[in-house]
């Protein structure tokens, strides 16, 4: 488990941010083809897990619009509550996800959209290997991070202070296979929030499917 200490500075962090957080990443397309992959491939009526689904735009929404089943967790009490009033065809939970009683093989879908970053190096690994087994056999897992080699390191992020733990690519695609996933698309670009204090940074999109059990080790 993260550090009870470190819990409440992703929580105020983003509960700071709120709906600039939103704004500023509007204007991602990565973003928005990664979601158009995925309603692609889901069944009518798919349940899909949203892990730190922020203000729930515009991953919740575009799934609940679709017509999906939504479950959204975050650990700001702000982002959710924004959530909850943006999009009210998704249902939300502040929690962190690892508290949340969910059942093995329960969604046919799980996104994960750059709310990693948070946690440490195992921590990580644990998450995504838990998330992979939620799936439903062949059911469908969306990644996107920031692909860097740090670990543990204190920076802001949009006038926030924040500590940002991340993996250089391939290191994530080796994480997504060692958890019985297998990457069948990924897409990399540059970003630049549209905020005062962001600069421009990598994001990497990995879009995978469940195809068996984590790996040993």
């Amino acid at each position: 488990m993260t550090d009870d200490r470190e819990r409440p500075r992703a929580a105020a962090a983003f509960d700071a941010l709120g709906a600039e957080y939103e704004k500023a990443f509007a204007g991602s397309r990565t973003h928005r083809r990664s979601l158009e992959w995925l309603l692609a491939r889901l069944a009518p009526r798919s349940r899909v897990l949203d892990v730190g689904s922020g203000t729930g735009r515009p991953t919740a929404e575009t799934l609940a619009n679709a017509g999906h089943v939504v479950l959204g967790i975050d650990v700001s009490p702000v982002m959710v509550q924004l959530a909850a009033q943006q999009v009210p065809a998704a249902t939300f939970q502040c929690a962190d996800v690892r508290d949340v009683p969910l059942a093995d093989g329960s969604f046919d879908a799980v996104c994960v959209y750059f709310s990693l970053l948070q946690l440490d190096r195992r921590e990580q690994r644990d998450l995504v290997r838990r998330l992979a087994r939620l799936l439903r056999p062949e059911g469908y897992l969306v990644l996107a991070t920031v692909p860097l080699d740090v670990d543990g390191v204190d920076a802001t992020f949009m006038g926030q202070p924040v500590r940002v733990t991340s993996f250089p690519a391939q290191d994530l695609i080796d994480l997504a296979e060692d958890a019985g996933l297998e990457v069948l698309a990924q897409e990399a670009s540059m970003f630049t929030p549209a905020h005062p204090d962001a600069s421009p940074e990598p994001h990497l999109f990995l879009h995978c499917r469940r195809t068996g059990q984590p790996r040993m080790g």
